[in-house]
This record gives structure tokens, C-alpha cells and sequence, in this order.
């Protein structure tokens, strides 16, 4: 069995990857298309894809799955493995084949209740709901695609799963570079790409299944075991998907704005989507295999002492990524997306809105771990109504922010209400004694605190202002920025060590983790 410290390196250095490219992807969108009203039209109907890649290939599909699939692990469970299997797909896809007609009759709806404000831009919202019906087909695509790669995942091979989403990317910069100039409007190109990207996710996985001996056979017939995992599965997606939900709450607010504002809090919401996939879903991936086999050998201690490793992970590497979103979402913004139809306005306004949505990262990274404590244990309520009143909370902020604030009000709005999920996650693990934190926790937050504010004072004395860069050209802006995250990097890696932090306490379970005296 793979150590979970292994298993997270791997899925992180693989979703590292995959955030690259989709970086290169967004650059090269902003490049060719801007932000206007084409791009809000594409970046809506995307919603629906994106959302659902989150919602299935980012890990929450695979953790209403694999607590049903954790019994089936001895080779003489494989047949019956693999009956389950065949009448899971033949369940999802007698649903999939009534729900893909009746999304493409109602892409106009659809487009109303993601960008109600569409309804004083006509144009726009013909052309989104071209694009939301050229799009939604990725739904039955990514849906088996997730259900592979929660096969997959269950025995503890999470490298395939993880390189999925590299493969949808793909699949859009081939359609921007290579179907644009031949289509008009030439963003329809785009969402061609989407289908592109979502048949190659599909068909990626079936050969390590093959492998395995548990590439199924569609069945239609009833199993108590298919039904109880479908009853959970709706509980388990909202549980873990309230900062997509919250994403999509913005984009309505949002709607009402300027013209650019929706494509703004989407190159927003990719930067913080870089640390938050590379760190949060790739612990929440790595740590459920093990928190349900736990659970299901009655081993409390391993079941708590899985959670402690993960959480010390997010405080020690999510505060520093939170700074320096904070710190450098102007350069961030000016580096990556400005130039051709993305003006100086157009860079400001983004960073506004990363500035908004970066305070709130260790906590969207906790619910990303928190929330596996419970379904791990077969409780996808509590994280479900938890979210609910999260959403709820985050409604009432945007009515209150957005007068005041606009666009950074609606991402403050969406941070405030990720810190009411994470308290709420945590406080009922503690208070159900299922989490137990590990001797350490005083040590290590006095060294991350420490470390953290070296890495704050350098880069808030030493990085130039935004009109500088504004100013630079390209490699310029490349330059500073690729030095600037070294510098910090190395103040806050210097500032830990220096403090007494060891990494080989961050090893799974180490009674030694942290401790001054160690």
C-alpha cells in the first residue's frame, strides 16, 4: 500500500500539470477572445462542464463511490466487483440518456438561472445558449469517465485519474487553435473542444481497467447496493461541491455588472483553482481509500490520525499560498493574462476578484478534507446541510457586498461562507470525538505563522507596484514574477526551518509531529 505522503506527491505533481495547461489554455483564451460579451456567453455555458468536472473528476463523485467499493479488494471479490459495476453503468446511463435531452431543451432556462442579467443582452444570451447545447453532452462524458477513475482510485491508483482533466484541456486549445478560424463565431470553436477533451477522458481509463479485469458490462437490473449508493450520491455532490455552487451564485450576481465581469471572476476563480486542485483535491483524494477502509475495520485512532495528516498539509502549505494570491494577484493577473484584448482595466478588475477568493483558501482546502470524515463513515447529511447553510450564508453576503464592493464583494462573500463551512465540518468531527488532533498542533502553527510572515513582509516591501508592471513587457513580467516566487518560497521554506520544522514529521501518524523538542 502507498504511503498517503507518496500518493498526495503524485496526484499533486500530476494536478500541477494540469493547472499549467490550463493556465496556457485560459492565456491563450484571454489572448484571442478578450473579455467581452462573447467570452461571459462561453464562460456561462462552460459553467455546466466545469462545474460537472469538478463535481465528478475532482473527487466527489469518487467519494460517494468508493465507500461502496472499499469491500471489494480480495482478488476472489472481483466477479462480484464487477456485476456491481455493470449494473451502476446501466443505471447511470438509463438516467444520462433522459437527462441529456431534456438539458438541450432547456439550455435557455439554463442560461437565465446561471446569467439572469443576460436577459438586457440578447445577443449574449442567443449565443450562450448555443454554446450550453454544444456543451452539455461533456455531462454523460465526464459522468463514466468519473465513474473509471472512482474504480480506479478505490484500489489506490490515483495517477490516471489525476491526469484526466490535462486531457479536456487539451482538447479546448486544439479547438481555439485549430477550429476557430474556420468557424463564426469563432468562439463556438471552444466548446467544440470541450466534446473533444470529454471522449478522450472517457476513453482513457477503460485499458488500466482492462488490467484490472473490471471493465464492465452494462446491465439493467435492480441491486440494493447500486440504490443505496445513488441515494447517497446527491447528498455527497452538494456536501463537497459548495464552493462550485458558490461560483455559480457569483456568476448570476455577476451578470448584472459591466460587460467583462463574469470572464474577470473566472480568471479569478483558475488562479485560485491552482492551488486549491493541486493541495485540497489531492488530499481529499488521496486520504478517502484509507479513511474507509478505517472506518470499516473499526480503527478509529488510523481514522483520526489520517485526518491530523491532512489538516497539518493544508495549514502548512495553504497560508503561504493564500499570501501570495494576496500579495501578487495584481502581477499574477498582468503576467499571465494581459496583452492583446485583455487591457490594464481588464487585469485590475481580475486581481480584485482573486484578492476576494484567495482569504478564503484554507478553508475551501479544509472542506475538501473535513468533508471526507463523514462519508468515509457513510454521513453525507451533515456536509450536505452544512453546505446549504454555507450557500445560504454566502446569498446574503453578495445582496450585502456587491452594492458596496461589485466584483470583490462577491468573491469576499464567497471566502466568508467557505470559513462557516470549514468551522461547521470541523466542530462536529470534534464534537462526535471522530477527529482527535495529534500532540504538535501549538509548535506547528507558531512555525507556519512565523515562516508566513517573512514571506509577507519581503514580498509586500520588496515587489514592485502594479503600474510597474503594467509597464514591462512579457518576458519582463515573467522574469519578476518567477523571482519573486522563489524569493518567497525560499523566505517561508528559510522561516520554518529555521523555527525547527521538519518535514519527516509530516510522514502519516508521527507522534513526534511538530514537537520543539523533536
Amino acid at each position: 500500500m502507498a504511503s498517503l505522503s507518496g500518493a498526495f506527491l503524485s496526484v499533486g505533481g500530476i494536478t500541477l500539470l494540469s493547472r499549467v495547461l490550463g493556465l496556457v489554455r485560459d492565456l491563450l483564451i484571454a489572448r484571442l477572445f478578450g473579455a467581452d460579451g462573447g467570452t461571459d456567453a462561453f464562460f456561462v455555458a462552460f459553467k455546466i462542464p466545469n462545474f460537472l468536472r469538478r463535481w465528478f473528476a475532482e473527487g466527489a463523485f469518487s467519494a460517494a463511490c468508493v465507500p461502496f467499493f472499499s469491500p471489494y479488494q480480495e482478488a476472489a471479490d472481483r466477479p462480484a466487483f464487477r456485476q456491481l459495476l455493470g449494473r451502476l453503468v446501466g443505471l447511470l446511463g438509463v438516467l444520462l440518456s433522459g437527462l441529456l435531452p431534456l438539458g438541450l431543451l432547456a439550455a435557455p432556462v439554463l442560461v437565465l438561472l446561471l446569467a439572469p442579467g443576460f436577459a438586457w443582452r440578447p445577443q449574449t444570451q442567443a449565443l450562450a445558449v448555443d454554446l450550453m447545447r454544444l456543451t452539455f453532452p461533456y455531462l454523460a462524458l465526464v459522468a463514466f469517465a468519473a465513474l473509471a477513475g472512482a474504480v480506479l482510485n478505490s484500489r489506490e491508483r490515483f495517477a490516471i485519474p489525476a491526469f484526466a482533466p490535462i486531457l479536456l484541456n487539451l482538447g479546448i486549445l486544439a479547438g481555439a487553435l485549430c477550429l476557430a478560424p474556420f468557424l463564426e463565431p469563432p468562439i463556438l470553436a471552444l466548446a467544440w473542444g470541450v466534446l473533444a477533451g470529454g471522449l478522450a477522458q472517457l476513453l482513457f481509463p477503460l485499458p488500466a481497467l482492462h488490467r484490472l479485469g473490471l471493465l464492465p458490462r452494462p446491465r439493467l437490473a435492480r441491486d440494493p447496493v447500486v440504490e443505496a449508493l445513488f441515494r447517497r450520491l446527491g447528498p455527497t455532490l452538494l456536501g463537497l461541491s459548495v464552493v462550485q455552487l458558490s461560483l455559480l451564485l457569483d456568476t448570476a450576481f455577476a451578470s448584472f455588472l459591466q460587460a467583462g465581469s463574469i470572464s474577470w471572476l473566472y480568471y479569478a476563480d483558475r488562479l485560485l483553482e491552482f492551488p486549491l486542485g493541486i493541495l485540497g483535491s489531492g488530499l481529499g483524494i488521496v486520504i478517502l481509500p484509507r479513511l474507509a477502509r478505517a472506518h470499516g475495520q473499526n480503527a478509529p485512532e488510523s481514522f483520526s490520525r489520517t485526518l491530523d495528516w491532512a489538516l497539518r498539509w493544508v495549514l502548512l502549505l495553504g497560508l503561504p499560498a493564500t499570501l501570495g494570491l494576496v500579495i501578487l494577484a495584481g502581477p499574477l493577473m498582468v503576467t499571465l493574462f494581459h496583452g492583446g484584448e485583455f487591457g490594464a482595466s481588464d487585469a485590475r478588475m481580475a486581481a480584485a476578484g482573486l484578492l476576494g477568493y484567495a482569504w478564503g483558501l484554507p478553508a475551501l482546502m479544509a472542506i475538501k478534507v473535513l468533508a471526507r470524515g463523514y462519508l468515509a463513515r457513510g454521513d453525507a447529511t451533515t456536509p450536505m446541510n452544512l453546505a446549504l447553510i454555507a450557500l445560504g450564508i454566502n446569498f446574503a453576503l453578495n445582496l450585502a457586498l456587491v452594492g458596496i464592493l461589485g466584483l470583490q464583494g462577491l468573491a469576499l462573500a464567497t471566502s466568508a461562507a467557505a470559513l462557516a463551512n470549514a468551522g461547521g465540518l470541523i466542530l462536529g468531527l470534534r464534537r462526535r470525538r471522530i477527529y482527535h488532533p495529534l500532540p504538535g498542533w501549538k509548535p506547528l502553527l507558531a512555525r507556519v505563522l512565523g515562516a508566513a510572515l517573512a514571506l509577507g513582509i519581503l514580498l509586500t516591501w520588496g515587489c514592485p507596484d502594479l503600474s510597474a508592471w503594467l509597464a514591462w513587457n512579457r518576458g519582463q513580467c515573467v522574469l519578476h514574477l518567477g523571482l519573486w516566487v522563489v524569493f518567497g518560497v525560499a523566505a517561508y521554506s528559510i522561516g520554518f526551518f529555521a523555527l525547527g520544522g521538519r518535514l519527516r514529521h509530516l510522514s502519516e501518524g508521527d507522534p513526534r509531529a511538530f514537537s520543539f523538542s523533536s
